[in-house]
């Protein structure tokens, strides 16, 4: 009788073990969902979800000062900024310094110049109407500039109210001072939506 209780207790016992170790596999496999959600979440953020607080109303009516917009880091990786695009930069590469957000309008080997209230490309008159308001002064594009194999030339779209490309302290953004391109208001709620 003593030698049947001792089998039924090596048996309970195996299935104990057989338990735990289904508990630990499953354990296993929820942490490492766990942690796969995870580095998804932060891959996600920090490529698609940087924000930058506009400062300023130089991109009125797109964006109005105090919006927390998303900034795409990795959308310039596999392409070229393109022309109308708004992108988030340091001037200069000024570590320091604020992000600016700006809207391309010169791309790399193309001369600009504003005369008149009007943006020429290369000779010709630019035909997008960004410009939210009057170009009344030209800054250093009241002569012929002309852009490097790196370099952008940016303005606002409230070009009365801000700091951009014509501006000597500015002046054309590199492609490595890009922080990336600005592509949805985060907040206020009632700005909320993808950016134009």
């Amino acid at each position: 009788m003593g030698k049947r209780w001792k089998r039924r207790d090596l048996r309970f016992g195996r299935e104990k073990k057989r338990i735990n170790y289904d508990l630990i596999r499953k354990v296993g496999i929820w942490i490492f969902q766990l942690l796969i959600v995870c580095v998804f979440a932060f891959v996600f953020v920090w490529y698609f979800g940087q924000r930058i607080t506009n400062n300023g109303d130089s991109m009125n009516p797109v964006l109005q000062s105090g919006d927390v917009t998303l900034v795409n880091r990795i959308v310039y990786d596999m392409s070229k900024p393109k022309r109308g695009d708004v992108i988030v930069f340091k001037p200069n590469g000024n570590e320091n310094a604020y992000f600016y957000i700006k809207r391309i309008i010169g791309l790399p080997g193309e001369t600009v110049q504003i005369t008149g209230g009007e943006i020429y490309i290369d000779g010709e008159m630019l035909e997008e109407e960004y410009a939210a308001s009057e170009i009344t002064d030209p800054g250093i594009a009241a002569e012929p500039i002309t852009l490097s194999g790196e370099e952008y030339f940016v303005l606002g779209d409230n070009c009365e109210s801000s700091e951009d490309s014509r501006l000597a302290d500015i002046g054309n953004v590199k492609k490595t001072e890009i922080e990336g391109k600005a592509w949805f208001v985060f907040s206020p709620r009632q700005h909320f939506g993808f950016i134009k």
